[in-house]
């Protein structure tokens, strides 16, 4: 699945099918490849909620199932990765992030989709506001 396919989806709750709001962005932890959390925006209000990957039952193409909507204990500071440059260790620019591609089960990064091409998720070493850093190769 693509963030950009995940976007925009509802989140619902699993036993009252309550829907809490839609998908506004996935938060990833490029050290480890994987996202750690999800944030949701609120249906008619601004509020943004901000669920631990473990709290997802299932995410699909129509919606996304959570067992629950308890905040976590320790929330991670948040990058929006789309749009970002993709640096190497280098220092050589390799474009921009296009997308994202995760595995839905497990919330495994498959590869950052960038203007040039993708970059496989073994490559990622860090993330922060200015850039996606990724091994050289």
């Amino acid at each position: 699945m693509l963030f950009s396919q995940a976007r925009g989806l509802p989140v619902l709750t699993l036993t009252e099918a309550e829907e809490i709001g839609v998908v506004r962005s996935l938060t990833v932890d490029a050290a480890s490849g994987v996202v750690t959390h999800v944030r949701v925006r609120g249906r008619h209000s601004r509020k943004e909620t901000v669920l631990p990957w473990g709290a997802l039952h299932a995410i699909g193409p129509d919606a996304v199932l959570v067992r629950s909507v308890a905040a976590p204990a320790e929330v991670p500071p948040h990058h929006e990765l789309q749009g970002l440059r993709i640096l190497a260790e280098t220092g050589d620019e390799l474009g921009t992030v296009q997308d994202v591609a995760f595995e839905p089960e497990t919330g495994r990064v498959e590869a950052v989709v960038g203007a040039r091409g993708e970059v496989p998720a073994d490559r990622l070493l860090g993330l922060g506001d200015y850039a996606l850093v990724v091994r050289a190769g």
